[in-house]
Order: C-alpha cells, then sequence, then structure tokens
C-alpha cells in the first residue's frame, strides 16, 4: 500500500542577516577554523617524525627527572674526513651547557646518563662557484647514530641509528680551499649539534 505524500506549505521567505550581525557569526568560526589547522598541522609534524624513526622524549614528557648529569663520550669517526668527529663532539658539549639542562661530565663515573655516537656519513659538496671558479657556497650532508642511556640500568632513553642534516652554507672565496671546508665543517657541526638536542631535550 503506497504511502500518501503529504502537501507542504512553501517555507517562509528568510529574513536578511544585518551585515553586522553576519561579521560577529563568522568571527569565532574563523577562529575556531585557525586552531583546529594549527592543531592538524602539529599532529601531522609529530606523525611524520614518528615514520622516520625517531625516538623523541619531551623535555616535560618522559625524560626522567632523575637525569641531571650526562657524560658525553667523544663522538667516534667512522669517515674518511678528518675532525669531524672533534667538531661534532665540540658542538654537542657546547649546545647542552646553553640549554642548561644537564651538567656535562668528563667521566662515566657518578653521571646519571650517556650521550654516545658516531659519525657514519659526511659529505662537503661546492654549489656555486664565482667568475674564478671558486667555491662561495658549500652544501654540507652530516649523518650520525645517536645514543642516549641511563647508566644505571642501560635503559636507552633516545636513539636514532640515522640522524641527518643537510644545509648549504655561503663561504668567503678568498680563503684557501681547505679553509673554506673547515669553516663549513664548523658550521655544519653547530648547526647539527642545535637540530638534534632540540629533538633530544624538546621532543620536536
Amino acid at each position: 500500500m503506497k504511502a500518501r505524500s503529504a502537501r507542504s506549505s512553501p517555507a517562509p521567505a528568510a529574513r536578511p542577516i544585518p551585515a553586522a550581525a553576519s561579521r560577529i557569526c563568522r568571527r569565532p568560526y574563523r577562529r575556531v577554523a585557525r586552531r583546529l589547522t594549527a592543531r592538524l598541522a602539529l599532529l601531522a609534524a609529530a606523525v611524520g617524525l614518528a615514520g622516520c624513526g625517531y625516538a623523541l622524549i619531551g623535555r616535560g614528557s618522559t625524560l626522567p627527572p632523575d637525569i641531571r648529569k650526562v657524560y658525553l663520550k667523544p663522538i667516534e669517526n667512522r669517515t674518511p674526513r678528518q675532525r669531524v668527529d672533534q667538531e661534532v663532539t665540540r658542538a654537542i658539549a657546547d649546545e647542552l651547557v646553553k640549554r642548561q639542562r644537564f651538567q656535562i661530565t668528563s667521566t662515566r663515573e657518578g653521571a646519571d646518563a650517556e650521550l654516545s655516537g658516531a659519525v657514519v656519513g659526511f659529505g662537503a659538496t661546492p654549489v656555486t662557484f664565482d667568475t674564478s671558479g671558486r667555491a662561495t657556497a658549500y652544501e654540507i650532508s652530516l649523518t650520525a647514530s645517536i645514543l642516549f642511556k641511563r647508566l644505571s640500568d642501560d635503559k636507552i632513553l633516545w636513539k636514532n641509528p640515522a640522524y641527518n642534516f643537510r644545509e648549504s652554507y655561503p663561504i668567503d672565496a678568498s680563503s684557501g680551499y681547505f679553509d673554506r671546508e673547515n669553516i663549513a665543517l664548523q658550521t655544519a657541526a653547530q648547526r647539527f649539534a642545535q637540530t638534534m638536542v632540540s629533538d633530544l631535550l624538546e621532543g620536536f
């Protein structure tokens, strides 16, 4: 048995919303939209880092409060490039001191945790040149295996077996070849340490 369709009376015409009221209604929506967009961006960044294999520890989340003294073991060099281990070790030590999160010790004795690692990849490639053919900018690629562990039980707190940093640096073309590459190495080590320590301490 077919149901009868009820006739609907025409709906009354909607009253136009005043322009001022329309602007008021749109403002809260825009604020909510901006907040939602920002939260989605943060979530996407967190998912992207997790997908790349990063083990992150936030300053206010899972970083154990008992870790106060850290022994920075000299970084190993597994590349043909000389001095890269020294520059990276020095840069990480300087960055940890600046952050004032830990007290850096020179030995394992009395330390709560150990930060160790090895440079496993390094490349310095000139990317721009002047009219005389001298390099005016280098692209530095630096890859290191980094491990942060508690000494009392050898529990790994943070690690990344292939932490990669890549950036280009302008260089004074008037200096010698080795001087230009050394300057680029020092700058790259500093920037590498800044990003790595930020990830370790701040979790992003």
